[in-house]
Formats: C-alpha cells, sequence, structure tokens
C-alpha cells in the first residue's frame, strides 16, 4: 500500500501551493476532488490518486530554460518532448522533480504524474484517473468538456478516449504537433474498446497484452 511518509496531505498541498500561481493552485484543488471521485468509483488507490493530483502541475511554473536543462541533462526525462509544445514539459519534469526535491518515489504515482498531459499506450488505472481529472475538473470550460464529464461518470475507458481524441483534433486544428504518445495511447484504449464490444477483452481491465 502507498505511504505518503512524513507528507500528509495538507503538507503536500502546502509544498504545491508555494508553487503554482493562485489559479493554478485552484486547478489542482479540482482536479484533486476529481481524481478522488474518480478513484473511489473505480477502484484506484485514493492515496495515490491523491498525491498524484496534489503534484500534477509542480514543475509547471518553473523557468523554461532550467526545464530545458534538465529535459537534456537527465536520462528519466525524454529529449524528444523538445521538439513539442511546451506545455507538455512540465509533466515530464515534475515527474523527475517530485522524486529529487520532494522525496516522493512512489512509481505509480510518479508515473501518473509522467503522463498525465500526453497519456500512453497501456496507461494503468491510476494514470487514467489522474489524466481525466485534470482534462474535466470543475474549473474547466471549453467545447465538449461536459460530454466527457458525463462518460466520466460511466465508462473510465471511453471517457480518456474522447478526451485522448479531442486532444488530437484540438492541436491538429491548431496546426501543432501531437505527440507519439498521446496518438498511441488513444490507439490503445480505442482498440481495448473493440476488444470490449466485442466480448474478447474485459472493459474494466481494458483487455489486450499490456
Amino acid at each position: 500500500m502507498f505511504k505518503q511518509g512524513k507528507l500528509s496531505r495538507e503538507a503536500m498541498l502546502a509544498v504545491v501551493k508555494k508553487a503554482l500561481p493562485t489559479h493554478r493552485y485552484q486547478h489542482t484543488l479540482g482536479v484533486l476532488e476529481t481524481a478522488v471521485q474518480l478513484a473511489e468509483r473505480y477502484g484506484a488507490d485514493v492515496e495515490r490518486a491523491e498525491a498524484a493530483a496534489i503534484f500534477h502541475d509542480y514543475a509547471k511554473y518553473r523557468p523554461e530554460d532550467e526545464m530545458r536543462r534538465l529535459i537534456e541533462t537527465r536520462e528519466e526525462v525524454p529529449d524528444d518532448i523538445l521538439d513539442y509544445n511546451k506545455e507538455l514539459w512540465h509533466a515530464f519534469v515534475g515527474a523527475y522533480l517530485v522524486q529529487h526535491e520532494v522525496g516522493l518515489v512512489d512509481q505509480q504515482v510518479v508515473d501518473a504524474i509522467r503522463y498525465h498531459t500526453t497519456g500512453r499506450p497501456c496507461m494503468n488505472l491510476l494514470e487514467k484517473v489522474v489524466y481525466l481529472a485534470d482534462y474535466i475538473e470543475p474549473g474547466r470550460d471549453f467545447p465538449g468538456v461536459d460530454e466527457v464529464r458525463q462518460k466520466a461518470g460511466q465508462d473510465l475507458n471511453q471517457a480518456v478516449g474522447m478526451a485522448l481524441k479531442r486532444t488530437i483534433r484540438f492541436l491538429e486544428e491548431k496546426g501543432e504537433k501531437v505527440y507519439p504518445l498521446t496518438r498511441a495511447a488513444y490507439a490503445d484504449i480505442s482498440d481495448k474498446k473493440e476488444e470490449s464490444d466485442g466480448h474478447t477483452g474485459s472493459a474494466k481491465s481494458g483487455g489486450g497484452q499490456c
């Protein structure tokens, strides 16, 4: 079972509050609330969901040159993200920093932070919960988000698939490159939906081999 060690929920929030402007901290609280709700509904570890939600944007406002340096010099951070939108950087850098600055080393939590913007193939339950919570938290207001919120109350995989599809479409319409993990994540979860619809895989587990 995940143990937060010396960091209580309140202590984790205090750390993050110092790293974020007020509006982003409010977003974090929304993601936290939503992640806990999704974790409870779909059976994810609630304490891990709390920790990942609290720290998901830990590096969001780090200086660009600091993030670039970490991306270029740390093996744990893929350097190919430098070729994509800078909005992706904070997730990978944040996953590194929570380990080395905060001491939060639970691999499931770290991975949920790392992939909360891009997704990845074979996302586990916690990763889906945090990815979706970031997308649908109450402060989000953009076309289509209410449809994803509604689906999130019915089917986690389908809601994540909707979010990935809409993200890809949004980026393509802006003429921006889509990070390969995001396309692969959408293809993967779409394949699992087809398997589930055809009764060749479990809708809960996602079916397939990961």
